[in-house]
């Protein structure tokens, strides 16, 4: 067992922001002073979108803004204690979504993040340079350096950004299907395929499994990456009790035709012994009753307090889902 172990997350939204402050908070509690050295994070960039002439990374801010402690934990993204000014003065020209509000200092990041794309910048560079604004205590990697936003199609063919059809529509349309377009070119971005490999541990976070995890795993190569990978690849259950904790995966689940509970989640997964991704899966104490389902198919499974409600409990989580792993 080392007592440095190399860790790779899986994140998107806020469920996957809270876990990564919690692996953060629990290398600290070990004495891991430098976390960058030993924590990568794999950023979904699938529900990234150009607004207003300016490139947005909702998945990215979120976990940048939380690492570095000036996130709005009460709305779920944005950064603490922003105005509103500019959002305003471009719904008077009539641009942009009125319903899709980017805050000031929000929009300062997006500006320099789309600045330095037109200077020739990669996405994997843009999210370097910002991360040296703060003491992050991990490295951000884009899932891919290739524009893949997930578009959202309903059953009567309709067509719209998923951030269109889950902000503006609450989720309420019923989708077909969720699509990529462009991602069956992609390739992982620079130094994530890399990160795998010389892990001791990956873990997915209990992120929205269709359009926050889906979309990373997506990527040509991902998959074949993690099934390579020496490390153990941990899960955590987004769902706790048959509920989503937040947002609206459940929508997204029936879509792809999976039912909303910690077993069935882990079956979408698969175990890895049977071609799938999974070693081991962390449920709800709620959810003590799956364990043997999950076991039937081949993946270990760990009962564990899941509720992230502060931050002793998120690095507790973690600790657990490093045990899972042997470290």
């Amino acid at each position: 067992m080392t007592s440095t172990p190399r860790i790779v997350v899986l994140a998107g939204g806020v469920g996957g922001s809270r876990f990564v402050l919690g692996v953060r908070g629990a290398l600290r509690a070990r004495g891991i002073d430098d976390t960058a050295a030993v924590l990568t994070v794999v950023v979904n960039t699938g529900d990234d979108l150009w607004l207003s002439g300016v490139r947005l990374q909702p998945d990215v801010d979120s976990i940048t803004y939380a690492l570095a402690g000036v996130n709005d934990s009460e709305r779920g993204w944005g950064r603490v204690g922003d105005t509103e000014r500019v959002n305003r003065e471009l719904q008077e020209w009539d641009a942009g979504w009125p319903w899709f509000t980017l805050g000031d200092l929000d929009l300062g990041t997006h500006l320099a993040r789309t600045g330095w794309l037109r200077e020739g910048l990669t996405p994997t560079r843009v999210l370097e340079r910002m991360s040296h604004r703060w003491p992050l205590g991990a490295r951000l990697l884009p899932m891919t350096d290739a524009e893949v936003d997930t578009v959202v199609v309903l059953a009567d063919g309709t067509r719209m950004h998923f951030q269109e059809w889950w902000t503006r529509h609450r989720a309420t349309l019923a989708p077909a299907r969720f699509e990529n377009p462009g991602i069956e070119h992609a390739r992982p971005a620079p130094g994530v395929t890399e990160a795998i490999a010389d892990a001791d541990v990956v873990l997915l976070a209990p992120s929205n499994p269709v359009v926050s995890i889906g979309p990373i795993l997506a990527v040509p190569g991902m998959r074949a990456a993690l099934r390579d990978a020496s490390a153990a690849i941990v899960g955590v259950s987004p769902i706790i009790g048959g509920k989503v904790v937040r947002g609206m995966a459940d929508v997204c689940l029936t879509a792809i035709g999976v039912e909303t509970s910690a077993a069935a989640v882990a079956a979408h997964y698969g175990a890895r012994s049977r071609h799938g991704l999974l070693d081991a899966w962390l449920i709800a104490e709620e959810d003590e009753a799956l364990s043997a389902e999950v076991a039937g198919r081949g993946i270990r499974s760990l009962v564990t307090p899941l509720w992230m409600t502060d931050a002793a409990r998120s690095a507790a989580l973690a600790e657990a889902a490093l045990g899972a792993a042997g470290l």
